[in-house]
């Protein structure tokens, strides 16, 4: 079948139900309906590896200036100079080639103490007790104390800066959130930190993005504008905090329904950072990217006219066979996996992938350096309603 129609067949990505669990419906749309048209909410959908990466690579075809959500590009936004991860060449090569100069493996990397220590002080108070919430405990606290230190964010705001995000993504269960109001350049939260270090500089990306120099799109050398700097900052605090928050979770979830690998990850630590490959693989925390379509393109003899909203699948593609053989909907912390779309892929790829990854894997490692066996409370756990897919509250039993 090249396009489903069956009203059997049906992917609804604000259905609370289907958000729960979507990899039933995925396993279909890849066997069935490998090019997918959702007729109520407008979009067509890919779920296949190949097809999703190939697509994701494409940008003069599938563009980003329009959003990477399926309401921003329904709301067609104006999109305001330095929302980066919704720009096209050659604005985007500009932006995110000023923000590469700091967030490279190495200088990520470097970080490890600091995150060591973030884990330390807030995990050692629960060694002794009976639970441990990867969301509340952990999860909600260090990716934020990260980025904070980093932006420069006093900790006494953080929990404020994290609440923002997390408001920015969330939606009410069943309905697409309404982004046409919002405003990426929205300085209010932001304009102390960028004032106070406008006038006292210091070793932290705050600053760096206010002093950077740059070639921009217009091949005009400058500095970024008070609000691309407020937008940028506004991006970074999100998408620092949440993946990272889902990433946490997830493995705490999933390693709890596979205390067999659990157990070999807590005596053999060097096979822990491909569990948190598998991990990203097996639960990615944005489940779809979308694209404007800017002209037509067919898939499996049918024609997708430009002006179109192509959804990438990403989390479906993860779990293909064809590129995660022999069943991808398997986890397995000894897969060998070539590479996921987790973290996108082509000129948008996840500028902080190193970080996010440093993350988890030193998470993952002080978890299992004071815990080694957990359950999930199922009762009490809360998956979240978000363009994010991931808990909002996980508790687990100590064992």
């Amino acid at each position: 079948m090249a396009v489903s129609t069956e009203s059997d067949l049906y992917y609804d990505p604000y259905d609370g139900e289907i958000h729960s669990d979507p990899y039933p419906v995925f396993r279909r749309l890849r066997e069935e309906a490998p090019l997918y048209y959702n007729d109520k909410f407008d979009f067509f959908a890919l779920s296949r590896f190949d097809d999703v990466e190939k697509g994701l690579v494409d940008h003069r075809t599938f563009s980003s200036a329009k959003g990477g959500i399926l309401e921003i590009i329904k709301a067609n936004m104006e999109m305001p100079s330095g929302v980066f991860i919704f720009e096209d060449p050659p604005l985007h090569t500009a932006h995110r080639g000023l923000l590469s100069r700091v967030f490279t493996p190495k200088k990520m990397n470097a970080l490890e103490p600091q995150i060591r220590d973030f884990c330390a002080h807030i995990l050692d108070p629960l060694v002794g007790g009976e639970r441990l919430d990867f969301v509340r405990d952990l999860g909600a606290i260090m990716p934020m104390r990260v980025i904070g230190m980093l932006l420069g964010i006093p900790e006494e705001d953080q929990r404020a800066v994290q609440e923002r995000g997390d408001e920015k993504l969330r939606r009410s269960p069943g309905l697409p959130r309404d982004y046409s109001s919002n405003n990426f350049a929205d300085g209010t939260f932001f304009a102390e930190y960028i004032d106070w270090r406008s006038s006292n500089p210091s070793d932290d990306l705050m600053t760096e993005l206010l002093q950077a120099e740059f070639e921009d799109d217009t091949g005009t050398m400058r500095k970024l504008t008070r609000d691309e700097i407020v937008i940028f900052v506004n991006i970074l605090t999100t998408a620092g905090n949440e993946t990272t928050n889902r990433l946490i979770a997830w493995a705490g979830k999933i390693l709890a329904e596979h205390p067999d690998q659990r157990h070999e990850l807590a005596e053999d630590r060097s096979l822990l950072p491909g569990a948190v490959e598998e991990i990203l693989r097996f639960e990615p925390p944005a489940i779809q990217i979308c694209r404007y379509v800017t002209r037509d393109v067919e898939y499996y003899g049918r024609t997708v006219p430009a002006g179109s909203v192509m959804m990438f699948v990403n989390a479906s593609a993860n779990r293909d066979h064809r590129a995660f053989p022999p069943d991808g909907d398997v986890f397995d912390i000894h897969r060998k996996i070539g590479h996921h779309l987790t973290f996108g892929y082509g000129i948008h790829f996840c500028l902080g992938a190193a970080l996010a990854r440093l993350e988890g894997r030193i998470a993952l490692d002080e978890v299992l350096n004071r815990f080694r066996d957990w359950d999930v409370d199922s009762d009490n756990a809360v998956l979240d309603s978000s363009a994010v897919r991931g808990w909002q509250t996980l508790p687990t039993v100590l064992r």
